[in-house]
């Protein structure tokens, strides 16, 4: 467990525990005079393939069409189901969505073509999946619409289910959308596959899928929005908070918090934040550099708190509005979408394999589980269909984007080098 000042009311804080080796260089006391530009410092851990996120209710379509006439999934929590012998075996295999209602998806989107280009010559074949057993915790194979799992190793705690949950989702969600595929899954913390043994011009990493492990994403959403109205921006107090370890998907929570975050510049990426701007969105930290970045983004709020609390705002608004469920689920429809057009063969159910469904999954479960499982269920199949997916970026605009964000953290850092040149000249 770490130490923790006082809270800003409303936050849900999730630090780094780095922030304890930096204390005694930098003071507490002067953390103190920073009016709520944040006080959240944090690394990220990201493996290869992390679970997929609790997904949300029942979707309804913005077509000024007649609606369709509206679906229930029922969830049959049968002796039979809670004993695990079966599923069922009648599941909606096909909707009519409204194709007017057809809308482009968000500009991150585009980053799926690029973190599959590492297959795209090659494709992916039956004989990598059974060499890339070794490092999963569990295989997952989608067929004719229905989910089968076999399991290798026990994964860390909770994060199976969730990964699971999540794909059972957006099978409701798109019922007969969702292509027949084979992938690997691993949700430990530490990297499993490194960026080293995939040399090359081209290389690349493997994509990130989202992960949730806490309460349904929109419902933590809308007690973090009410939780920050509690306080004034200005009149929040300005104390900093650490507690525990590093989380490596807590980025989303502390940036819906509506102050400034201090974000230490990321190893591995989420899959929204890569059209994240500094200075836009976050206040960059270099990762060689922490204790005295952190002091210095501290001085600059006390003496910008406007465009202290403009970059806050802009990154809750970010979270916001292009973090939606709809988003989310129409970003892994995409992703393994396009990760079934690459595989060489046709996927079979493995022999070990056992089927789940979301009554195998949520009915047998008691406590925060089971609330939170029926909580997010998707109740209905959506009334329009995923949007579509823009093309990838041209390696011009790739490179623009990695230029200005690597000029703005120069920029940043410079900024820093003035204000410690000034405080060392004053101590002399």
């Amino acid at each position: 467990m770490g130490e923790h000042a006082k809270i800003f009311p409303g936050f849900w804080p999730y630090g780094d525990q780095v922030i304890l080796g930096c204390i005694h260089k930098v003071g507490l006391g002067r953390f103190k005079g920073l009016v709520s530009t944040t006080a959240f410092l944090f690394l990220f851990s990201f493996p290869i393939i992390q679970g997929s996120p609790l997904a949300h209710m029942s979707f309804t379509s913005r077509s000024n069409k007649k609606p369709h006439e509206r679906v229930e999934f029922p969830l049959n929590c049968s002796v039979a189901t809670l004993q695990g012998k079966k599923c069922p075996n009648k599941y909606p295999s096909v909707f009519e969505p409204d194709e007017s209602s057809t809308e482009t998806c968000p500009d991150y989107f585009r980053w799926i073509h690029q973190d599959l280009q590492l297959w795209k010559t090659s494709g992916i074949t039956e004989d990598m999946i059974e060499r890339g057993k070794a490092s999963a915790h569990f295989r997952l194979v989608i067929v004719g619409g229905n989910v089968y799992v076999e399991k290798y190793t026990r994964p860390y705690q909770t994060r199976d289910v969730f990964t699971k949950w999540g794909i059972l989702q957006l099978l409701r969600l798109y019922p007969g959308k969702v292509p027949d595929l084979d992938i690997l899954f691993y949700s430990g913390d530490e990297t499993k596959i490194m960026r080293s043994d995939y040399q090359g011009p081209n290389s690349t990493l493997a994509p990130p899928l989202a992960e949730v492990n806490i309460m349904p994403w929109e419902d933590m959403l809308r007690a973090i929005k009410k939780g920050r109205k509690r306080t004034k921006w200005e009149q929040r107090e300005p104390y900093a908070f650490w507690k525990g370890s590093t989380w490596s998907v807590s980025k989303k929570y502390i940036l819906a918090c509506d102050s400034m975050t201090l974000m230490i510049k990321p190893r591995y990426f989420d899959f929204f934040s890569r059209s994240m701007m500094p200075m836009q969105h976050y206040w960059p930290i270099r990762r060689q550099d922490k204790c005295r970045d952190l002091k210095f983004a501290v001085e600059w709020g006390n003496n910008h708190t406007q465009q202290a609390q403009d970059i806050g705002k802009a990154g809750s608004k970010f979270i916001e509005e292009i973090l939606t469920m709809r988003n989310v689920y129409d970003y892994m429809f995409h992703l393994l979408n396009e990760y079934s057009k690459l595989l060489k063969y046709k996927p079979t159910v493995p022999s070990k394999a056992r089927r789940i469904c979301v009554e195998s999954t949520a009915c047998k479960q008691k406590g925060v589980w089971k609330e939170f499982l029926f909580q997010s269920l998707v109740k209905s199949p959506s009334h329009k269909p995923p949007c579509e997916l823009p093309p990838p970026y041209e390696p011009q605009a790739i490179q623009a984007s990695m230029d200005k964000i690597a000029n703005i953290d120069k920029q940043v850092e410079n900024w820093g080098n003035v204000y410690w040149n000034k405080l060392n000249d004053t101590n002399q």
